[in-house]
């Protein structure tokens, strides 16, 4: 009874942050004529309430895709259409054809911010609470904690209740899934994923782990018996799952076509805006889209992710476990942001929630990738206007993190996971032993760091002839984190001796 009270009372501290971080702005309020991502979710409601479906994908005189045209997969779409239909109860008028391009009140707002409330209810917290209670090995307060530090994490919150987007209703499918998986569950575990991937295309970052895990699972029980079995069964699932969210636009080839089209628009380039990526980062010093090709571009990108993300996707393969599959979830994942194709500054949510799933493991490490990722959006949050609430939100992420897990405490080498590899480095690396040091004062100087480029970003005028100067900077700096944390995970799955003792059970 104890451990649900507490619960309670952490969800709905969870609720209050996010309804207090809706009543700010959202993206392009007041920005005609083509707004921002506010917009494009109202008007793929209009879109998906006034047209046949065989028109939503493609550029006609009902629909210019120039406008924010649908680019997301079917489920975002039907999503939108049951959005659309209890909009029309309300107020027509915010999802009539043509006359509502660019609408703006504050019952709409409210509206809209209660849809996004009500994806996070139903789909994300759920299925964070339920896998906090399905930590094994761990205290009542210790779940509780941890649920308390990834429902505040303040990237999800501030970009889905503040610039407005309804990446939950993924994420959220995301980690049923993983849930599915922890309890053996691989058939509805498929499900969920490919829900997920069905609703944003950008779940592909997880792919690759769950394919891994799940072929790694059916080859430990040998392909020639159970393996082989469950192999085909989770063949099937995923199959029959695709079939029924692209059911109405399997009419023709065409259709199907134009959908992939708008999901994968190979012309748009290799990054946009400012992102904090490797290509971006490059940018500064080699302008790469102006010397390559795009289509060498394309090609440069996929073998440099394919490489990045290689070696845990092996290890995962030859040795599953549960463990490795987190850790394998935060690594690929983060391999594709840094070196793939048409990476957006928010795509770092897709490494984000993966890390909170292991806060409770290494909660040192988890904390600080979770503030960096946050500080990653800030030339984004500070065009919508969200200093505020990304000052408050990231304060108290930092203070709930370091007094329920002690994270100034916890920078061993056996705290951050990596006690093999520290012992294969004995007697070569002498500053081992101040290793729990060096670590703090790292963490203390890339606070400060962050702090500085916050303060600078939002107070201080770029000069003329540098106008993207702190963009950039934020970027180049949060880049260079994420290269860093990229190691560090690998190195932790590399060289983990847990992975090939729980992998036992499996088989």
């Amino acid at each position: 009874m104890e451990k649900w009270s507490l619960m309670t009372i952490t969800v709905l501290l969870a609720l209050t942050v996010r309804w207090t971080v809706s009543l700010g702005s959202y993206s392009g309020a007041g920005k005609p004529p083509m707004y921002g991502d506010y917009e494009a979710q109202r008007h793929w409601q209009e879109v998906t309430y006034n047209l046949p479906i065989r028109q939503w994908y493609f550029n006609t005189t009902d629909n210019n895709l120039l406008y924010w045209g649908l680019d997301y997969p079917p489920l975002t779409a039907y999503h939108s259409l049951v959005c659309a239909y209890i909009a029309k109860l309300i107020n027509p008028d915010w999802i009539a054809l043509h006359t509502s391009r660019g609408y703006e009140s504050q019952p709409h707002k409210l509206f809209m911010r209660t849809t996004v409330m009500v994806a996070d209810l139903l789909v994300y917290i759920p299925a964070v609470i339920l896998y906090c209670f399905s930590l094994k090995e761990t205290s009542t307060k210790k779940k509780v904690s941890s649920a308390l530090c990834i429902l505040l994490y303040p990237g999800l919150i501030l970009i889905d209740h503040g610039h407005f987007q309804y990446n939950s209703v993924s994420l959220g499918l995301a980690l049923w899934a993983a849930l599915y998986l922890s309890y053996d569950w691989d058939l509805l575990g498929s499900v969920a994923f490919c829900l997920a991937l069905n609703y944003k295309q950008m779940e592909l970052y997880h792919s690759l782990p769950f394919f891994c895990y799940l072929l790694g699972k059916c080859f430990k029980k040998g392909l020639k018996g159970k393996g082989l079995i469950l192999l085909t069964k989770i063949a099937g699932t995923v199959v029959v799952s695709f079939a029924v969210c692209w059911l109405p636009f399997c009419t023709d080839m065409e259709q199907i076509m134009q959908v992939l089209r708008r999901l994968f628009p190979i012309d748009r380039g290799l990054f946009e805006d400012k992102v904090a990526n490797i290509w971006c980062s490059l940018s500064v010093l080699i302008k790469i889209k102006n010397i390559i090709s795009p289509q060498t571009q394309l090609k440069l990108s996929f073998a440099a992710t394919f490489l990045s993300l290689l070696p845990a996707c092996i290890k995962l393969t030859a040795q599953p476990s549960l463990r490795g599959f987190k850790f394998a979830l935060v690594s690929c994942a983060l391999s594709f942001f840094l070196f793939s194709f048409q990476v957006h500054e928010k795509s770092i949510l897709l490494v984000s929630v993966p890390v909170c799933l292991i806060i409770n493991e290494i909660p040192f490490m988890a904390t600080w990738f979770l503030l960096v990722s946050t500080f990653s959006m800030l030339p984004l949050l500070l065009k919508d206007g969200l200093l505020l609430a990304y000052t408050v939100t990231m304060l108290a992420f930092l203070s709930v993190c370091t007094t329920s897990f002690s994270i100034l405490e916890k920078t061993s080498a056996e705290d951050l996971q990596l006690k093999q590899f520290s012992l294969s480095l004995k007697g070569y690396v002498p500053w081992l032993k101040s290793f729990p040091k060096i670590v703090r004062m790292l963490f203390l100087l890339s606070i400060t760091l962050m702090a500085v480029l916050s303060v600078m970003s939002a107070t201080v005028h770029p000069p003329q002839r540098l106008p993207d100067l702190f963009p950039l900077a934020v970027s180049v700096v949060s880049c260079l984190h994420f290269i860093l944390f990229l190691v560090y995970f690998n190195v932790v799955i590399l060289w983990d001796s847990k992975n090939s003792r729980s992998q036992k059970k499996i088989s």
